[in-house]
């Protein structure tokens, strides 16, 4: 299959901070703008975003990540709702 080389122009600063972006994300500028164009043909849209979370994981899915990991550790991951009642009931006797 034949192929055709894509240039367009962009400020300095900006590609600075994509190909930083790309980076982080395990992929190199050429390689995004190859799966953008792909994509884009293969959706007949925009079809994905890709984007690092600079914000601090929320602490309630903190907790609930960290309950069922000691849960999973501890071999009770898979308790159905009957037997949890059950632990409790027995717990506060």
């Amino acid at each position: 299959m034949a192929s055709s080389l894509v240039q367009f122009r962009t400020e300095d600063t900006t590609k600075i901070k994509a190909a930083s972006i790309c980076e982080r994300l395990g992929i190199d500028l050429p390689t995004y703008m190859r799966m953008c164009i792909s994509r884009l043909v293969q959706e007949n849209g925009i079809p994905f975003s890709m984007k690092l979370e600079d914000k601090p994981e929320n602490p309630g899915l903190r907790a609930m990540k960290a309950a069922s990991r000691i849960a999973e550790e501890n071999g009770i991951a898979d308790m159905t709702l009957e037997e949890i009642n059950a632990e409790i009931s027995e717990a506060r006797k």
